[in-house]
């Protein structure tokens, strides 16, 4: 089951037919999320072919991670499977 953990603390939890991989990085449907570690960020990034990416802040053990999650609420027709996913990086720990 892969889970994803900050701070000592488990931040998404998914089965594994409920994830998706796309270019290494494992992303989590939105429902498998722990809603009270995120916060939404105004922070954006464009992918050429997935599209604009939107960023969380994770909280979680009293520190927050600034833009450590992102997703794509709008992904392009290529990245159609991750929209409404969220990956993450900045020391969260993914694991399958």
């Amino acid at each position: 089951m892969p889970t994803a953990t900050w701070n000592d603390v488990v931040i998404a939890t998914a089965d594994e037919a409920d994830v998706e991989l796309v270019e290494g990085n494992v992303y989590f449907p939105s429902s498998s999320l722990r809603n009270e570690h995120f916060v939404a960020s105004d922070h954006t990034s464009i992918c050429p072919w997935k599209g604009t990416a939107h960023y969380y802040h994770v909280e979680a053990g009293g520190q927050r991670n600034e833009n450590a999650a992102w997703h794509y609420p709008k992904a392009k027709d290529a990245a159609a499977n991750i929209e409404g996913f969220v990956a993450f990086w900045k020391g969260v720990r993914v694991e399958a």
